[in-house]
């Protein structure tokens, strides 16, 4: 496994991070069962475990705490990411009219207050804000976000489906640096690529996080952009001798931007082999060949 930095403060991530959004949707979600995608994950390198509050109805993080409330050593073996800040209609919660966002001081840290107790953990390594907020008032956000850190109760701080004006926006109410944006990036959804957002990052050294880098299982079915890509993503993976989704992470991989690709799955085969990604070489006319084959059509 490789392992980068995403700012000196934080610890080296795995440049292959799990994402743990699906571990509530298992039929089995027993401390047991999950202890075995977590040591799946560990026994080839991958540390960096990726969560929200929201994610299984606001259940998953307890589902992977019990791993950490069995054995608590293996927190300093791993990192944990969280997100914060989208309100679901839930059960859970009743009194709520409208799925809405918030960012306010008071919500945040209650969200990460909650998500430490789920993950059974003092700290987070990271904690992102899930969704720009169009209600967020960026001074109280960013003060709030600091707060946190100047209290060790995180290491850093985030942000997920950013564009560049909602970055500076909260990054202007900031002391501390925003450390990543975690995008939805893959052969399928490539707007990153061209409408600024990477570039922005790479100008000031901002390492990204993808998220769905399979384009939630769409590479494997029948859409047409799918279709025309698969031959290549077999080609290639033939010639390496892994499967099909490990190119297509590879192909992340293999851009300048330094991008830490997030997978999810709870099929323990898969997660065994999460890996094979980094054996795998892109240069760049086969990373054209398959943005190509995406797009339908030729770079102009």
């Amino acid at each position: 496994m490789k392992y980068s930095e995403l700012h000196p403060s934080l610890s080296a991530f795995s440049r292959i991070v799990y994402g743990a959004w699906r571990l509530a949707d298992d039929s089995d979600t027993s401390e047991a069962h999950v202890r075995a995608k977590v040591d799946a994950c560990l026994e080839q390198g991958i540390t960096t475990f990726d969560h929200a509050d929201i994610y299984g109805d606001y259940a998953c993080e307890a589902v992977f705490g019990q791993v950490l409330a069995a054995k608590p050593s293996l927190r300093d073996q791993i990192q944990l990411v969280s997100k914060c800040d989208i309100m679901l209609l839930s059960e859970r919660y009743p009194q709520r009219r409208v799925k809405h966002y918030d960012t306010s001081a008071a919500h945040i840290r209650q969200s990460v207050t909650q998500s430490l107790k789920n993950l059974n953990t003092d700290y987070l390594d990271l904690v992102l804000i899930h969704r720009p907020d169009p209600f967020m008032d960026h001074l109280e956000t960013g003060q709030a976000l600091d707060a946190l850190v100047n209290e060790g109760l995180v290491k850093g701080v985030g942000v997920s489906n950013f564009q560049r004006w909602d970055w500076d926006l909260l990054q202007s109410g900031m002391s501390h640096p925003l450390v990543t944006n975690q995008i939805e990036m893959n052969l399928l959804t490539r707007n990153s690529f061209t409408d600024g957002t990477l570039a922005f990052m790479q100008q000031y050294g901002v390492t990204p996080m993808a998220w769905s880098p399979l384009a939630g299982g769409e590479l494997f079915g029948h859409g047409e952009a799918a279709l025309r890509v698969r031959p290549l993503l077999e080609r290639e993976a033939e010639r390496f001798g892994v499967g099909i989704d490990a190119v297509a992470t590879a192909w992340l991989l293999a851009h300048p931007a330094g991008i830490f690709p997030v997978l999810g799955t709870n099929n323990l085969s898969r997660i065994r082999t999460a890996s094979d990604a980094l054996n795998v070489s892109i240069d760049r006319e086969t990373w054209f060949e398959l943005w190509t084959a995406a797009a339908g059509e030729e770079v102009a």
